[in-house]
């Protein structure tokens, strides 16, 4: 009975996703950043998230108008040249109080992403020089009855943007809080959009950014607001859980359909920063790179009012013993001893991704974790990710281009930050892996336009990978099944699927299908149908 019942249940539930609209993906390349395409897996197959590859440090914050708490840093390709922008700040204990000062926002610029410069650009004085990159500085800031706080420039690609604003960020406006729209025609000479802030539901104590959307025509923003925050005479009491807000605009100017992201699956935790942004490769992704905040020492503390307290001696000894054993513990030591998370607490990156701007998959595992001990790292501050991801060339002669991003390393007080580069493969977020043993990817009904299929995969030299086309009926297509289709080997972002030595699907291109991958030993990280073989 208990067979047939399940019999029952599984032609049932075939019907009726055999029923369901097909996805129209057209020619756009789809990642495996979530499961909107999967049917279903079979044998070992399963999601896997890789983690990038640390590679030297691009640029050490060592200027005088930098402090010793540089951070908060923007990157994208504009043209020939990457561009950067950072907030320079300075901590320091005075009268055994924290003293918390930003000094400027300042820009730096690349020709390959890896070996930076910060031009002199003459605008700002610091100390009687004008000798500095300093883009937007404290008392610029407050000309606009504003603060720097944590600006996020981008390049605005919106066909109908003025000209004296094709780049846009935010200063964090004080009174009332929120944040205030900037513009520029150059990212180097800034003005208001606006007198009085545009957003003014939320902390906003963390980047601030905004992007335009291309693939639904709207400007997106996300700010940093508090689960439980409610605000008094127009200022935010920050209470609950750090977290994320959206909302969406036009004009850049009048926001609307402000939503609290949401991660199902995932379990409520302290987000700083959320380093959202469309996925150049597949602009109808958003991906996110928010920072983790653990607190070691106090790990049942969800509020910033508590355990804001400092630690003394007694305390410290209290802490877990991997605790006092890892790096610059004196460094770890004086923090303490002004607030007590700031020497307990820990940072890492995080990845998400959504397809609607506000629900996203939120892998809970660490997508950049602290790394290898020493000097400067596990502490609070260290990878912080730079909003937006930027290709770069391999290091390998011949090897296709990769993505790079940026994250803070350094223990302040005494010294300045640093930013290290990582690099991860073009597509390489997470994949569709299986062991030697075998497994299978079997997407839900699709449409595509195209005449071939292409694979970023990565293989052992004795695994492999297969395609087979099927119907609507869930049967192989003829001429598309798994025995057709001649074995894909190597590591390559981009290799054209064959069946019987031939690419063509022109003949299928429209109708509805399911794409069944076989993998050993095997990633799968995107796929894509093109016109051109």
């Amino acid at each position: 009975m208990t067979r047939v019942l399940i019999l029952v249940v599984s032609l049932f539930v075939t019907a009726d996703s055999m029923a369901g609209e097909p996805v129209d993906i057209g020619s756009r390349r789809e990642l495996f950043v979530d499961d909107a395409l999967v049917e279903r897996l079979v044998g070992k197959a399963d999601f896997r998230l890789h983690q990038p590859t640390p590679r030297e440090v691009v640029m050490v914050h060592d200027a005088p108008w930098e402090g010793n708490n540089t951070t908060y840093h923007c990157v994208f390709q504009d043209g020939d040249r990457y561009r950067m922008f950072y907030v320079t700040g300075h901590l320091a204990a005075k009268n055994d109080q924290l003293d918390t000062r930003i000094e400027s926002f300042c820009y730096a610029e690349s020709d390959d992403g890896i070996h930076w410069r910060k031009p002199e650009l003459g605008l700002h004085e610091f100390q009687g020089s004008k000798a500095n990159n300093i883009v937007i500085s404290r008392a610029m800031a407050q000309g606009h009855q504003a603060r720097i706080g944590a600006p996020a420039v981008f390049k605005d690609t919106n066909p109908q943007a003025a000209p004296d604003a094709r780049y846009k960020m935010f200063l964090s406006a004080e009174h009332p809080l929120g944040m205030l729209p900037m513009k520029s025609p150059d990212g180097i000479h800034w003005t208001p959009m606006s007198q009085t802030p545009v957003i003014t539901d939320g902390a906003f104590d963390a980047m601030n950014l905004a992007f335009w959307d291309s693939e639904r025509g709207e400007y997106r923003a996300y700010w940093r607001y508090f689960t439980a925050g409610v605000t008094q005479d127009k200022q935010w009491e920050p209470a609950g859980v750090r977290a994320i807000r959206t909302a969406t605009s036009k004009d850049f100017l009048h926001w609307e359909n402000q939503a609290n992201l949401d991660y199902p699956g995932s379990p409520e935790e302290q987000l700083y920063e959320n380093g959202i942004h469309p996925y150049h490769r597949a602009p109808h992704l958003l991906i996110g790179l928010p920072v983790r905040y653990v607190d070691r020492a106090n790990p049942e503390y969800t509020t910033p009012a508590v355990g804001n307290g400092r630690a003394g001696p007694d305390r410290i000894r209290e802490w877990p013993a991997s605790l006092r054993s890892l790096p610059d513990f004196e460094q770890r030591q004086a923090r303490a001893a002004l607030i007590e998370r700031l020497g307990s607490a820990l940072t890492e990156g995080l990845f998400m991704s959504s397809r609607d701007g506000v629900t996203f998959r939120r892998w809970n595992e660490a997508f950049l974790r602290p790394g290898i001990e020493r000097p400067g790292t596990w502490n609070y501050g260290q990878q912080f990710i730079c909003w937006q991801l930027v290709e770069t060339q391999s290091a390998f002669d011949g090897a296709p281009r990769e993505l790079s991003l940026y994250a803070t390393e350094g223990s302040w007080l005494d010294q300045g930050k640093s930013l290290r580069r990582y690099t991860l493969r073009l597509d390489g977020f997470v994949s569709i892996n299986a062991p030697m043993s075998g497994g299978e990817l079997v997407t839900k009904p699709i449409q595509f336009r195209g005449k071939t299929l292409s694979l970023n995969f990565a293989s052992s030299a004795a695994g492999g990978l297969r395609v087979e086309l099927r119907d609507a009926q869930d049967q192989p297509l003829p001429g598309y099944a798994l025995e057709d289709c001649d074995e894909l080997f190597g590591d390559t972002v981009q290799r054209h699927v064959t069946w019987k030595s031939s690419t063509d699907l022109a003949a299928i291109a429209g109708q509805m299908v399911r794409i069944r991958f076989v993998l050993r030993d095997a990633d799968l990280f995107s796929f894509q149908f093109t016109e051109a073989p």
